[in-house]
């Protein structure tokens, strides 16, 4: 499984593709694979979590949709995963680029960035097929790398200029 392959199996076919369309999407993508590249997509998929387990991508969840949950972030972090490579390496580079994001998937007319379970897929359609689960890799340390972000709203405003002018609070 090379980062090429990766990238396009997980990439979304548009951004505001429904939770469920991409859900389904990476499900009958995986089902395809065979077991030691099913393995090799949940290795790069648990890198890539990692990657993203920062409190400065947290705090533009937090902007966006309120998140508050580690369980929430997993969720934020499978979409970020699912919008591609190339936006994935801008949202890590700098965060707040997800206010250039022009279209979004929304649930109840609000925007609804979260994939559940996103993360577990493979694991799951591997576990069924051979009985057995992948090894573990954890999507992130005990807590987000960097500076916990202030939820303060001249804080937010200041430091995710974007954001704060598209998702107002």
């Amino acid at each position: 499984m090379t980062e090429a392959e990766f990238w396009s199996l997980v990439t979304r076919s548009h951004p505001e593709q429904s939770e469920q369309a991409c859900h389904d999407q990476l499900v009958e993508k995986l089902s395809a694979l065979d077991d030691a590249d099913l393995a090799a997509f949940d290795k790069i998929f648990g890198q890539q979590m990692r990657r993203s387990y920062r409190w400065d991508i947290w705090g533009a969840a937090f902007i966006v949709t309120g998140c508050d949950s580690d369980y929430g972030f997993v969720e934020f972090r499978g979409f970020i995963l699912s919008l591609g490579e190339t936006w994935y390496n801008k949202i890590i580079a700098n965060p707040d680029c997800l206010g250039e994001l022009e279209l979004w998937p929304t649930k109840d007319d609000y925007a609804y960035p979260f994939i559940e379970d996103y993360d577990l897929i493979a694991g799951k359609i591997y576990e069924d097929r051979c009985g057995e689960e992948l090894p573990f890799v954890p999507s992130g340390q005990h807590t987000p790398q960097g500076k916990k972000f202030s939820t303060k709203k001249k804080d937010l405003r200041k430091n995710y200029p974007l954001l704060s002018q598209r998702f107002p609070f």
